[in-house]
């Protein structure tokens, strides 16, 4: 057995027990790219087969602090995502209050697959990307009870002092601060993107990382998706994932700029940086100063769909 220093006695204990307590521990590694939680795969073999599982802990006390209950929103999104026709993790256990170990956790089924951050047809990985969102937000929500609120506050929210182009961010400020539009919503993933998405021989394997997941637009998912290509790849690559679900969804939804808008502003706590999850599944040579050039066009081509 690998040993994992991360990965206490107590929680291995529980995990053993939620699935069977014959079981014996093959394997125990820490997962790369998540910088909010712990994450650790469990391979364990009983009755001459291996199972893997994957434990998430909760172990962000300023997260918990404001979201107390990040166990069981996550275990709630997990059974709910299990409706969609794309392929979630299964919920094994939760232990909400973390007295079985020492602090909030999830245990669900290990999907297979990679993180794939530079596939080799971009056209077809950002194509097959929109089709899982859509597959995703087929799901009613009529009774869910996480809503989404956006995480910064817009009314105080100001033009970045590091902005090259000041003058049409403050134009996209003032769209964000108009009423919100009136759109539908369904069950969202919250925080879609390249890092949470897997990938076997070029197909999607599986959507994973569901602790943000509530009843919400379609465009918050788009939007978030969207920003998160264009400081990976520019402007284009966002552009193509947009056509691809507009395509994919047909009348089920209808773009609107604001959300997009509303998904820049709330990953802004600070200037634009290299997500760290990235360069753990490998995305080099991206810098800080890339990070503000593309955030800058990004926001330049939104107003420009804004005004059109």
């Amino acid at each position: 057995m690998e040993e994992n220093i991360n990965l206490p006695a107590a929680v291995l204990d529980w995990v053993i027990n939620q699935t069977d307590p014959k079981a014996v521990v093959e394997s125990v590694d820490q997962l790369k790219g998540s910088t909010s939680s712990t994450l650790h795969s469990v391979s364990l073999k009983s009755e001459g087969q291996l199972h893997p599982y994957v434990v998430r802990q909760f172990d962000n006390r300023e997260w918990l602090s404001e979201e107390p209950d990040l166990a069981l929103h996550e275990a709630e999104c997990l059974q709910m995502a299990n409706y969609s026709g794309v392929v979630t993790p299964r919920l094994i256990a939760y232990d909400e209050k973390g007295h079985h170990c020492g602090v909030p956790a999830v245990l669900m089924t290990q999907l297979e697959g990679e993180v794939d951050l530079k596939p080799e047809q971009m056209d077809e990985w950002l194509q097959r990307l929109a089709d899982a969102l859509v597959r995703l937000h087929g799901i009613p929500a009529e009774n869910f009870p996480y809503l989404h609120k956006s995480y910064n506050n817009i009314s105080s929210f100001g033009v970045p002092y590091w902005t090259n182009v000041s003058n049409t961010w403050k134009k996209a400020i003032n769209l964000l601060k108009a009423p919100r539009p009136n759109s539908a919503e369904c069950f969202i993933h919250r925080d879609y993107h390249p890092a949470n998405v897997l990938w076997t021989n070029g197909s999607v394997s599986g959507v994973v990382d569901w602790p943000n997941g509530c009843k919400g637009p379609r465009g918050v998912d788009v939007g978030h998706c969207r920003v998160n290509l264009a400081m990976l790849w520019g402007v284009e690559a966002a552009d193509e994932f947009l056509t691809e679900y507009r395509k994919q969804a047909g009348s089920q939804f209808t773009y609107e700029p604001y959300w997009d808008l509303l998904s820049v502003a709330d990953m802004l706590v600070g200037p634009p940086e290299v997500y760290p999850g990235w360069e753990a599944f490998g995305m080099t040579g991206l810098t800080n100063d890339m990070m503000k050039e593309r955030l800058d066009q990004y926001v330049v081509s939104l107003m420009e769909k804004a005004n059109a």
